[in-house]
């Protein structure tokens, strides 16, 4: 059976898991809509990409791609799956075709976030390592959730998920933007991306756009009601 209200997917981003969203889900889930919030394995844009849309396209009726931070890239091509109705940016980089990460924050002032990165390894089969990057644990309150409980950050902070390092060279083979309609949340106060490149990215699509002034990078955790506030403004535009 299929419905007409949309399924909202939450793509979590970089240095963070699907746990992110969890007062967004119950937000959402108070007011009876469906959610799926899958694992971003944080390999590669275009793999990444691949894997959001074929989560999307087996659910049956429309969906909302909801993207936090780099997972904003990847529902920008995602989105073109043809059940994908609308594109929800939450403090998130929104890429033109042919455009990489490192593109389009190298038109900006680089955020405290590029001098707070640690690199690592890891193995990748038949090839040699590859690198991986999170943020140092003492940058990442201030980096990623400044207005985050200190106690919270600093589990968040042990618990990073690691972002391929070749990400940010990858480019975007689509964007979802022109064909579909997006709203934007732009982070007044993150320190992870600059908010010039949230706001540029999010007026560039023409997405509906709200600024919250003193959030951080970790909105969606700060202040899971607003979020969740702009995902149901995209759920009752598209249903």
């Amino acid at each position: 059976m299929t419905t007409s209200t949309p399924t909202v997917v939450l793509v979590h981003g970089a240095f963070a898991d699907a746990a992110s969203w969890s007062g967004v889900i119950a937000e959402l889930q108070s007011r009876g809509i469906a959610v799926v919030a899958p694992p971003n394995p944080l390999r590669g844009l275009a793999s990444d990409a691949a894997y959001i849309a074929s989560v999307a396209a087996q659910i049956d009726g429309p969906v909302i791609l909801v993207g936090h931070s780099y997972g904003g890239a990847l529902i920008t091509v995602a989105g073109t799956t043809e059940n994908v109705v609308g594109l929800v940016y939450i403090a998130a980089y929104v890429l033109e075709e042919g455009e990489s990460l490192g593109e389009l924050q190298g038109r900006f002032p680089d955020s405290p976030l590029v001098s707070n990165l640690k690199q690592a390894t890891y193995p990748v089969e038949g090839a040699d390592p590859a690198v991986e990057v999170t943020i140092t644990p003492e940058a990442f309150p201030d980096v990623f959730a400044a207005d985050v409980p200190a106690p919270v950050t600093k589990i968040l902070a042990v618990a990073q998920r690691p972002l391929a390092a070749g990400a940010f060279a990858e480019t975007a083979t689509a964007a979802a933007w022109k064909t579909k309609p997006s709203w934007a949340l732009v982070a007044g106060a993150d320190h992870a991306i600059n908010p010039e490149v949230e706001r540029f990215g999010a007026k560039r699509a023409g997405a509906t756009v709200v600024e919250i002034d003193g959030a951080s990078h970790a909105v969606a955790v700060s202040q899971p009601k607003e979020v969740a506030d702009l995902i149901l403004d995209a759920v009752r535009a598209t249903s």
